[in-house]
């Protein structure tokens, strides 16, 4: 039954991408803040039937934490679910995506209207200077730029491993950082068309203050987002009635 319900989410899933996709056109020739709200209704969309097909529910945790003004979020990473569930959650959303994203039908075409930001992840120094100036831009427009630190999907329980771009985000715009932690790879299977019924939950945490040294930011980031990532992972399992692989989380096996 998970898996008929699955599949029947990942039918719905693409016909509401390609039905959305072809009503909003006429976004096309209007300003991009105009898109906002519909692709706002589109997420919200996808939440509703992940619940409904389901059982994925979606649970936020320190809203007051949330900007509605211009800001950096570094967000954990596990599934393509926090690629569009963050998008209802806050007011002008940019996300830095990898630039091969930009070259898919539709969605790279909506991508570049609405200003995300794409990186050439071959293009070492010239790609982080070029993410500095769009995100400077973005910053300036009110936006929340959204990164997702380590660069790719990471399997929950996995070691992280966070790249450069982050901590040269910091350093360039001067700009506090909100941590966000989540545990979506537990429900929203990557590499699987399984949607296991439960809540995921997305934790804001309080915002890292700009001006300090790059490894005290570094090591200020990680823990914060590791260590509630962790927590969500064994809320996660719990609720799943199961158990780290091996019997022990990360955390627990390095203590």
């Amino acid at each position: 039954m998970l898996r008929i319900r699955s599949i029947v989410f990942l039918v719905a899933f693409f016909l509401n991408v390609a039905i959305v996709c072809i009503v909003s056109l006429p976004l096309f020739v209007l300003p991009r803040k105009a898109g906002i709200r519909p692709m706002q209704i589109w997420a919200r969309i996808n939440l509703f039937l992940l619940r409904v097909i389901c059982g994925v529910k979606m649970e936020i945790r320190g809203r007051e934490n949330i900007p509605t003004d211009g800001a950096l979020i570094a967000s954990k990473h596990q599934a393509a679910w926090e690629t569009f569930a963050l998008m209802p959650i806050l007011p002008d959303p940019a996300f830095i995506l990898k630039k091969e994203l930009f070259l898919l039908p539709l969605f790279g075409w909506y991508a570049r209207k609405f200003d995300m930001i794409g990186v050439d992840r071959s293009a070492g120094s010239k790609a982080l200077s070029e993410i500095s100036e769009k995100g400077q831009a973005a910053i300036d427009q009110g936006r929340q730029v959204i990164i997702f630190p380590e660069g790719t999907r990471t399997r929950p329980g996995a070691e992280p491993a966070y790249k450069n771009g982050i901590a040269h985000l910091y350093h360039r715009l001067e700009r506090p950082v909100v941590p966000v932690a989540l545990n979506s790879g537990l429900f929203w299977v990557r590499g699987s068309i399984l949607r296991r019924p439960g809540t995921i939950v997305v934790e804001f945490k309080p915002a890292i203050p700009p001006g300090l040294p790059l490894k005290t930011f570094r090591n200020r980031l990680v823990d914060e987002i590791e260590t509630s990532s962790d927590r969500l992972y064994r809320e996660g399992l719990a609720e799943l009635g199961m158990t780290p692989p091996g019997g022990a989380d990360r955390e627990a096996a390095s203590a």
